[in-house]
């Protein structure tokens, strides 16, 4: 046999095994997982921001949240652009508000801080920042330090979250510097070393240990149905078991055990801006059927905390568009979590 004749049987060989091994792991992650961790805490993110463009009195919502959903677990982005307009002008005044509610009903706050964090277009830098890379990271640094010298000694504050799924190429944003984030993380753990930091991560196709290495917690986000260009609706093929693969190979390369679901599906991923779509395109996506099946498989994957995504389109929906189900939904979902 010709030495090109055995690279070629080889090379094949090692093809099938690759692809044996992907078949096989395939396989493993979509073994039905029949246990959930009932004790996993359920809370939302909100976004101030996010609810005004949708035409929502923000502050409304939030307290609808609170009072009405009864939720008491909260991730709020804070934004640069809107808290300092001008360079060394600061207003926290929707950041003091959000938090002074929640400490009255004793909620606990993950506070989401530096230029990427929730909602698109993800990163939010003032236009006075510039482009030289240098100033604008100094002027970042600056921003944060104020922020958490700002609302160290808040006892609603429980986690920081630098950056959001920094590691994921997503959104309208500079280019990403891993060595930047690094001195992110340690200035905000400097200045408040009571505080845990949260480094979050995509769930699908983010490899995790590269943010679970830096943080005290892993964040990761959790979609079940999304929109994709050229496929239109995609369901990944995955069960929990891919999310518990995941977390074993992040512990054994970090040693970092802790881990939250930050980010849920809970609001519909479709072509266009959720809220210009018809209603029926949206409910393609995300539906009360979606919504329950989605926190069941969360609770599946097995980690304490779990926070969905889309509280302020559940309220436009009841308030704008006369549809209250995803609200009363979550209702019942968030009241079965507060009498575990």
């Amino acid at each position: 046999m010709s030495y090109f004749k055995k690279a070629l049987k080889y090379a094949g060989m090692i093809v099938l095994a690759v692809l044996a091994v992907f078949i096989l792991l395939l396989i493993y992650v979509n073994i039905p997982v029949s246990t959930e961790n009932k004790d996993a805490q359920l809370g939302v993110t909100f976004s101030s921001r996010y609810a005004s463009d949708i035409g929502l009195d923000w502050k409304e919502a939030y307290l609808a949240m609170l009072d009405d959903l009864n939720i008491r677990k909260i991730r709020i982005p804070v934004y640069w652009d809107l808290a300092e307009k001008k360079e060394g002008e600061y207003d926290f005044a929707d950041v003091d508000w959000q938090l002074k509610e929640a400490r009255k009903r004793n909620a606990e706050i993950i506070l989401v801080v530096g230029q990427k964090v929730p909602r698109w277009p993800e990163c939010f830098i003032p236009e006075w920042v510039g482009d030289d890379k240098g100033k604008k990271e100094e002027k970042l640094l600056r921003f944060m330090e104020v922020v958490v010298k700002e609302y160290k000694n808040n006892p609603e504050i429980k986690y920081w979250q630098i950056e959001n799924e920094p590691f994921l190429n997503f959104g309208i944003c500079p280019a990403f510097d891993k060595n930047f984030l690094d001195r992110e993380i340690a200035l905000v753990k400097k200045l408040d070393p009571s505080r845990e930091v949260i480094v979050t991560a995509s769930g699908e196709i983010s490899i995790w240990s590269r943010s679970a290495k830096r943080g005290d917690i892993l964040g990761t986000t959790l979609y079940r149905t999304i929109w994709k260009e050229g496929i239109g609706y995609f369901d990944y093929p995955i069960g929990p078991r891919f999310f518990h693969l995941k977390y074993f190979i992040s512990k054994i390369l970090t040693g970092n055990e802790r881990a939250f679901v930050v980010e849920l599906q809970g609001e519909p991923w479709v072509s266009g801006y959720t809220t210009n779509e018809p209603l029926e395109e949206q409910f393609k996506s995300m539906n009360v059927g979606k919504l329950k099946e989605n926190v069941s498989f969360a609770r599946k994957v097995g980690f304490p905390e779990i926070y969905l995504w889309g509280v302020e389109w559940w309220y436009w929906l009841k308030v704008k568009k006369d549809h209250p189900e995803l609200w009363d939904a979550a209702r019942d979902l968030f009241a079965e979590n507060s009498a575990v």
